[in-house]
């Protein structure tokens, strides 16, 4: 991965690189020799911002205090521990590897270390009532954390819970009972003090992602590693999945990645996707600046409906101009919403 980072310095040359996000996999087995390596090699051969926000993605089960007390001894600023839920029952549902008791341990010994902390909750699990659901916020809230991300249950095919569900040992996932939950999510925690500034995460004042919110912004960014994704504004890449592929390309000095270029009507896409999702909204002078006026009379056009049923709503900006946004009503409808949007089969 060292390797990776040096051979594709290029492609980020006269950018400032503001985020280092260790995500993906299981990244907290990496030692901290390891995460210094990576981090120090960026630094080296990059345009590093001055203070980054340097994020490491965890499970309770990794985090012992030991490990805890490592990190922090690194460039790391910012945890994202994948807790998940605060009940044992949930938990062994989910499969998950940490039960409810390391939940909670790995946070109490977390803070202790680190102020810039995201946990991650599911709500829509089967046979969780509201009740449980708010004791899970209200529990996360106790610990004082400034973020949470937050995301509905999906189920996989070919798991457990999968099969639990189609031999009916399991209640299948109640698209009604995860919009309650969603929206006693959004009043709980906007009314603790946290800003809803993205569908599935919210923040304190000073405590958003920075990574994440690059990804909506439209930002470039370089992953590195097997099966990592890029972007550069006008075209992704991905490298390839297989370990032994990606190792023998880059003992070759080659990068084993493929490449597609986006049309005019994929960024328009992108760009009304991602944008609903936020509080920044889509911007209808973005578009035309852009992408041309006929792309910002099909969007006032496909809005309309949304508009007047009052999931959509027109906010007019001192120097954004018109934007686009979510009602509260329509936020849990947003991909939904953004996919009607889309422009589909034209090309303008």
């Amino acid at each position: 991965m060292a390797k990776e980072i040096v051979l594709r310095k290029d492609e980020l040359l006269n950018e400032k690189v503001e985020t280092i996000y260790f995500g993906g996999g299981t990244p907290s087995l990496l030692s901290t020799h390891e995460v210094v390596l990576l981090i120090d090699t960026i630094k080296e051969h990059y345009n590093v911002a001055e203070n980054p926000e340097i994020t490491l993605e965890a499970n309770p089960d990794d985090l012992t205090p030991q490990r805890i007390n490592a990190y922090a001894n690194t460039p790391i600023n910012r945890l994202s521990i994948g807790i998940q839920s605060f009940f044992e029952e949930d938990l062994k549902l989910m499969n998950r590897a940490h039960n409810a008791q390391e939940a909670k341990r790995c946070i109490e010994e977390a803070s202790k270390f680190f102020s810039n902390i995201s946990i991650d909750l599911i709500y829509g699990i089967p046979n969780m009532n509201n009740s449980r659901w708010l004791l899970n916020i209200e529990t996360a809230l106790a610990f004082g954390i400034p973020h949470i991300s937050s995301y509905a249950l999906t189920v996989e095919p070919k798991t457990a819970l999968a099969d639990f569900i189609k031999k009916g040992i399991v209640a299948p996932v109640d698209d009604d009972l995860a919009q309650q939950h969603f929206l006693t999510l959004v009043d709980v925690l906007e009314g603790n003090g946290f800003v809803h500034y993205e569908l599935s995460n919210f923040g304190k004042e000073g405590y958003f992602s920075k990574n994440n919110t690059a990804y909506w912004q439209g930002k470039k960014y370089l992953g590195i590693g097997p099966s990592a994704h890029s972007y550069d504004g006008f075209s992704r890449s991905w490298n390839v999945a297989n370990n032994t592929k990606y190792l023998k390309a880059l003992a070759e000095g080659q990068v084993p990645q493929e490449k597609e270029t986006l049309t005019k009507t994929d960024r328009y896409n992108e760009y009304v996707m991602t944008g609903l999702r936020t509080i920044w909204g889509v911007s209808f002078d973005k578009v035309e600046h852009e992408f041309g006026e006929t792309y910002r009379a099909y969007l006032f056009t496909q809005a309309e409906k949304y508009l007047a049923e009052k999931l959509l709503e027109l906010i007019n900006g001192d120097e954004t101009g018109p934007v686009l946004k979510c009602t509260k009503k329509g936020k849990f409808l947003a991909d939904g919403i953004a996919a009607d949007l889309f422009l589909l089969n034209k090309r303008f």
